[in-house]
């Protein structure tokens, strides 16, 4: 059985199948200069064939004229630009088709979550068509998880809420939107919000409507109904550094809600969604080195087995 670490990472040779790295910036010209260089050096050690690819969001300040310059030094960077803000689920959607590797993934400018293990997520591309990051070890419930309020009472405790996001009460709005999705949708996943990997010929087939940050959780629901084999990874939440996270502003926040209010009366109640199910494998602790990034959570993995 694969142990997966940094040194397992180092050891497998560079991944020869092509690798489509996207992100989308607004306003972030104290953090954007730092995280292309970060992403160019970790693609470059473990990825012989990559592109990175930034949607700039219609920025005010110099995020454009930093990412133009850098444009002219690293090839592997691709600057897409909306002439104007048009927020997070058009740019993603905008970042997906511009795609052109055979594989993806995407990671937030402020590097939120950690990849060190990158090249271990991308090998398991090779039997799951998406490879979903989890904030917490994925592992069997113990038996006293098995009871819906408890599994309530855990995530909603302060350990849980620490490793959700850089405040409590971000993770808060974090854990109601995972527990509003997991509720409405019934897809049995860990997480909804976190670095996912997948096959660019099929999440570029799947029909991505929400033009909130519902985004992320639409397009795994679509990939589970559409019968995709998903792995669950552990990839941790790092606190931001600088500049100024938008995701929880309150018009993010009542955007996003709008979205899965829809899309639950659509797919759900009027039953226009594909009725398909996929497969979910969820990865043993002792498949992951304790002291690699992402698994010193030892909580069950909460209501993905329990509401």
């Amino acid at each position: 059985m694969a142990i997966y670490s940094r040194h397992f990472c180092q050891q497998l040779p560079k991944f020869t199948s092509g690798v489509s790295v996207l992100s989308w910036a607004y306003n972030e010209e104290k953090l954007i200069e730092g995280f292309v260089r970060r992403l160019d050096a970790l693609m470059g050690s473990c990825v012989e064939d990559y592109e990175i690819v930034v949607v700039d969001d219609g920025s005010t300040d110099a995020t454009n004229a930093i990412l133009t310059r850098l444009e002219q030094e690293i090839p592997q960077l691709r600057l897409v630009v909306n002439p104007v803000n048009r927020n997070v689920g058009y740019s993603c959607r905008r970042a997906i088709a511009s795609a052109s590797k055979e594989f993806l993934f995407w990671q937030t400018i402020d590097w939120s979550y950690d990849i060190d293990l990158l090249r271990c997520f991308l090998e398991m591309l090779a039997d799951h068509d998406v490879v979903a990051g989890v904030r917490r070890e994925p592992t069997q419930c113990a038996l006293a998880c098995a009871n819906p309020v408890l599994g309530l009472l855990r995530i909603f405790g302060i350990q849980h809420l620490n490793i959700r996001s850089d405040t409590v009460q971000k993770a808060f709005v974090s854990v109601v939107n995972y527990v509003l999705i997991r509720l409405l949708f019934r897809v049995p996943l860990s997480d909804y919000q976190n670095v996912v990997f997948y096959r660019t010929a099929f999440v570029q087939s799947l029909t991505a409507e929400a033009k909130s940050s519902f985004l992320n959780p639409e397009l795994l629901l679509k990939a589970y109904w559409s019968g995709a084999a998903i792995a669950e990874v552990p990839i941790k939440f790092i606190p931001r550094t600088a500049g100024e996270a938008k995701g929880t502003r309150v018009r993010a926040i009542m955007a996003s809600v709008s979205d899965i209010l829809k899309f639950w009366v659509q797919w759900m109640v009027l039953g226009r969604r594909n009725k398909g199910a996929g497969r979910i494998d969820r990865l043993q602790p002792a498949q992951w080195d304790l002291s690699a990034p992402g698994t010193t959570d030892q909580a069950c993995p909460g209501p993905a087995d329990t509401l």
